[in-house]
């Protein structure tokens, strides 16, 4: 597992897991990193070239000037496919990553030969929207505010610290989050210990995300997108995921039934994460059938 830097408008780090296969890029969600993916990197590359970028704003992925809006980092993650990687890839990406992978699998068709998209963030059916509890309306109402938002969210930081602050994380995305491997937790609390020292910087890439995305999960224009894309295209998603239900993944896959849906039973919002032997048994049977997997040494 290698860390490096691209120079794309400003440094880029990404994940290089290594392999000598042909190439699979892992996106994140909201509020993630390239660590995401640290359970499942070594295995996927023994068949792949595997690698997981920071968006912008995101673990070592500064700001710089750019911006964290779902379509600026979905431009990000094409010019990283075409300048960085220079072949078609097959392009993994969770929640936020997911819709980004959607915008790219369909804008972009001939750099993506194969669509994963796990929990992603796509529109909830009405009927499954929820209100939210009335400790977050105050919140949601703040991070409606400029200005007032960034300071609501650096004093919610600052008061939980690194290790509550990725305990509580874990808890909203995991349906059982001590499944998740110790040294990845660990890993991920020295990451936001290190993203303390950022400042604003931290909550306006966060929060220019958050807004972005719920803009475009209300868009009606995204169904658009699902329908142009043509890479065969797999969706896993968790039985007991909080963040984006079940029942959104089922109207995906009732627009396009010529997609495959995988349900993991009993697992959340981020699976490779939280039972990542079931999410590699799912993704490589997948694969097997319908992009022939090739063997690689691991770098």
């Amino acid at each position: 597992m290698r860390h490096k830097i691209a120079d794309l408008d400003g440094p880029v780090h990404y994940i290089d897991f290594g392999g000598d296969g042909k190439p699979m890029l892992m996106v994140h969600g909201l509020g993630g990193n390239a660590l995401n993916w640290m359970a499942v990197g070594p295995e996927v590359a023994k068949h792949y070239h595997a690698v997981a970028l920071d968006l912008v704003g995101f673990g070592q992925t500064p700001l710089y000037n750019r911006s964290a809006t779902v379509g600026a980092n979905a431009e990000l993650v094409h010019d990283f496919i075409e300048k960085v990687i220079g072949e078609p890839v097959v392009l993994v990406g969770n929640s936020m990553g997911g819709h980004i992978a959607i915008v790219e699998t369909a804008d972009h068709p001939s750099w993506v030969t194969g669509c994963i998209l796990v929990d992603p963030a796509v529109p909830i059916p009405i009927r499954q929207v929820r209100r939210p509890p009335a400790s977050m309306l105050g919140v949601a109402a703040a991070a409606s505010i400029p200005g007032l938002a960034e300071v609501v969210f650096d004093r919610r930081v600052r008061e939980l610290g690194p290790e509550r602050l990725v305990q509580l994380s874990l808890a909203l995305v995991c349906a059982d989050p001590s499944r998740v491997d110790p040294r990845i937790v660990e890993a991920h609390v020295q990451l936001t210990r290190e993203r303390g020292h950022l400042g604003p910087q931290n909550s306006r890439a966060f929060l220019q995300a958050s807004r972005s995305i719920a803009l475009r999960m209300a868009d009606p224009r995204f169904w658009a997108r699902v329908k142009r894309i043509t890479a065969p295209t797999l969706v896993i998603h968790g039985s007991l995921d909080r963040v984006i239900p079940l029942a959104a993944a089922r109207e995906l896959i009732r627009r396009r039934p010529d997609w495959n849906l995988s349900v993991l039973e009993g697992v959340g919002h981020v699976p490779m994460m939280e039972t990542p032997d079931l999410f590699l048994s799912v993704l490589f049977e997948w694969l097997a059938y319908t992009i022939a997997l090739e063997p690689a040494a691991v770098s």
